[in-house]
């Protein structure tokens, strides 16, 4: 599987949802659940099937603005792929 294209519009995958509140969110899956927080929740929050990955890259930047731009990219590309090999998200 490849990373998303720029054009892509990640979401969570069919059959996966959220749950847990605040600091303690999950995304639950078939198979069980993910414990998220930092920026893997912020990631995922924007993962909502209408902003694209480039989008998604582009907020993040702002946020992490002394973070390289290129390694922004490649690790949420990376981290995004994981989760779509583990059906989890979709784009």
């Amino acid at each position: 599987m490849a990373p998303p294209s720029d054009t892509s519009q990640p979401r969570l995958a069919v059959g996966c949802r959220w749950g847990g509140s605040g600091e303690n969110r999950v995304i639950l899956f078939p198979e069980g659940k993910i414990n998220l927080q930092g920026t893997g929740l912020q990631v995922l929050e924007r993962c909502d099937g209408r902003r694209t990955f480039s989008e998604i890259i582009s907020g993040l930047q702002k946020e992490f603005g002394t973070t390289d731009p290129a390694k922004i990219r490649s690790d949420i590309g990376v981290f995004l792929e994981q989760l779509q090999r583990k059906r989890i998200v979709d784009y």
